[in-house]
């Protein structure tokens, strides 16, 4: 190759390359600028009047980042209802209080419904009842109004291998029921009126949400589980269907409701990769998370 030749291929050279950062150069800009509407128009998405879509699955347990949410959806003028959608067998008799309280809150200033999914039972149910209206499937299981604690025992298990635990407390009743000794007594006589007393708060909710009384109130308040329509004959829910009958109630509330957009609203959690990873490994639903987690017996509503 003569000496031109090699000027020559040297300047188409330099020439592509320049134009090849010209061209990532634009690129970037384009990537930029696509991001940026993106971000302006999910911004404008947010401020239009619309109804909101809030996800209640799974074990129900006392959930800061939940609530926060959940009053910024009351608080939010373009906020113009709530539904609430509940998939849950239940959780913590304290979690599911603590759900039902702040969504109570957004009801004394928005109209809220309840749409039941597969499972909204025991503290799923107390989900329900915070809404001003609840949609069933007929087939959802529903219901299993009552209170539960359990605790593994496994004192044979200890006497028989030798293992005794030494414990120091203040008094009898501190830490009781505890999984390596038998309950005495006294400790049964507290747990049956921890549960007693928890019970009686989840049947008097019920029975003022839903308007029942007497032999009524006594004929879904016992631990049973029922199909929605059974539930709809007891007075558990208002009618069947799912979301499209949920925005039909909405607007029979306020002209217009049934129409605007449903947005979803879900919970924006900050949790390291490696904390994520840990926690996938260990039972984190009902009674067995809490056994596995080492934090002690808990009063529990939730389905069998």
């Amino acid at each position: 190759m003569g000496e031109f030749e090699r000027d020559f291929y040297d300047d188409r050279r330099r020439r592509w390359r320049r134009s090849g950062f010209w061209r990532g150069l634009l690129v970037a800009l384009l990537i930029v600028v696509i991001v940026s509407l993106s971000g302006i128009l999910e911004r404008i998405r947010e401020a239009q009047r619309h109804v909101a879509r809030v996800d209640i699955s799974g074990v129900i347990t006392e959930d800061i980042e939940l609530e926060s949410m959940l009053r910024q959806i009351g608080e939010r003028d373009n906020v113009e209802a709530l539904i609430l959608r509940v998939n849950s067998p239940g959780g913590t008799t304290a979690g599911s209080e603590a759900l039902y309280a702040v969504v109570r809150d957004i009801a004394d200033v928005k109209p809220v419904v309840a749409v039941l999914g597969e499972t909204a039972a025991s503290g799923g149910y107390v989900a329900a009842l915070s809404a001003d209206h609840i949609v069933s499937r007929g087939n959802t299981l529903t219901g299993s109004i009552g209170v539960i604690m359990e605790y593994p025992d496994v004192s044979d298990v200890l006497e028989r291998w030798g293992i005794d635990v030494e414990t120091f407390r203040s008094s009898p009743l501190k830490a009781e029921p505890a999984p390596y000794r038998e309950i005495s007594p006294e400790g049964r006589e507290l747990t049956e009126a921890l549960i007693t007393e928890s019970f009686a708060w989840f049947r008097d909710l019920v029975g003022e949400r839903r308007g029942l009384a007497g032999a009524e109130l006594d004929r879904v308040a016992n631990g049973a589980v029922f199909t929605g329509r059974i539930a709809l004959e007891a007075g558990l829910v208002d009618t069947l269907g799912g979301e499209r009958e949920a925005r039909d109630w909405l607007e029979s509330q306020e002209e217009g409701l049934g129409d605007l957009p449903v947005r979803t609203w879900e919970v924006e959690r900050d949790e390291p990769f490696l904390t994520r990873l840990l926690f996938s490994f260990i039972p984190s639903g009902g009674i067995l998370g809490e056994i596995a987690q080492r934090t002690g017996p808990k009063l529990y509503s939730i389905a069998p």
